[in-house]
């Protein structure tokens, strides 16, 4: 059973090896350079280029990067499931699915995770453990994936709003009086898929404090782990962590992710938030 994913599920190649997972990448463009992360660059060369203020933008993966592996998978009559970054989010879904429909393979199984970073990394996680425990058939494993996913849960901050103007999320002006007036997004990701704002916060610390009763006001399901998110510096991230504990919730630290080069250019540094799945 091989179990697949992409840049945006935020997996340290270390990760991918020790859950047995693969990757198809997400290309970046570096002033007028394409580098392929993990392969030919780092996170500290991809953060010291976006912090510069050099041009820095990503793409998605091509159908033909998904064939590749696909027709491998068909080749040696394996199953395979295929998790994508939520279809609301990116195009990367699609790629996959072209590709699919030129192998016409019925042991290929597509989840798109709703989701992106720590939460679409839960959904790989929970993947990789039912097949350790034995799910033999992807589509199995599949059913179960489409009924975790409804219930995972991503809430974040943003300690900057420069990044979304410089990728035409929002505009300079909203940018720079967000920024004047220390105002901080609260966000999560909706049940289809898309980033939305719950709230504002004025200034970072009530940001944390405000997020960290959200997050401690939901019911977790502790049979899946709590996992903390950041961009770059995680000192916000540890700030919400140690407020989390305060508040009964206890995060699992050694799985703390960096949110990666497919969403940390729209984002900036120093965002923060954590990930999880809600009880029943």
């Amino acid at each position: 059973m091989r179990i697949i994913t992409d840049s945006a599920a935020d997996f340290t190649n270390e990760e991918l090896k020790t859950f047995d997972v693969e990757c198809v990448r997400t290309q970046v463009m570096i002033g007028n350079k394409s580098y392929t992360p993990g392969i030919d660059l780092t996170e500290s060369a991809f953060w010291n280029g976006l912090l510069s203020g050099e041009d820095v933008k990503t793409s998605q993966p091509s159908p033909d990067a998904f064939l590749k592996i696909f027709e491998n998978i068909k080749e040696k009559g394996e199953e395979a499931v295929y998790i994508s970054i939520s279809s609301a989010l990116s195009g990367t879904l699609q790629s996959a699915r072209i590709a699919a429909s030129m192998l016409s393979y019925d042991k290929l199984h597509i989840v798109d995770s709703l989701n992106g970073a720590a939460g679409q990394k839960l959904l790989v996680m929970h993947a990789c453990r039912l097949r350790d425990e034995g799910k033999a058939l992807a589509g199995e494993i599949v059913s179960k994936l489409n009924e975790v996913k409804k219930r995972i849960r991503l809430f974040a901050s943003l300690d900057t709003l420069d990044n979304l103007a410089r990728s035409g999320r929002i505009s300079k002006t909203v940018a720079s009086i967000g920024t004047l007036a220390k105002i901080k997004p609260l966000l999560t990701v909706s049940e289809d898929g898309r980033i939305v704002m719950t709230g504002k916060a004025l200034g970072r610390h009530r940001a944390i404090e405000s997020l960290a009763k959200r997050i401690a006001a939901i019911k977790i399901d502790r049979e899946h782990p709590v996992i903390p998110l950041y961009s770059y510096d995680d000192t916000n991230c540890r700030a919400l962590v140690e407020k989390l504990k305060t508040l009964g919730v206890q995060t699992d630290e050694a799985l703390k992710s960096a949110i990666g080069t497919a969403i940390a250019p729209h984002i900036g540094p120093g965002a923060y938030g954590a990930a999880f799945v809600t009880a029943e």
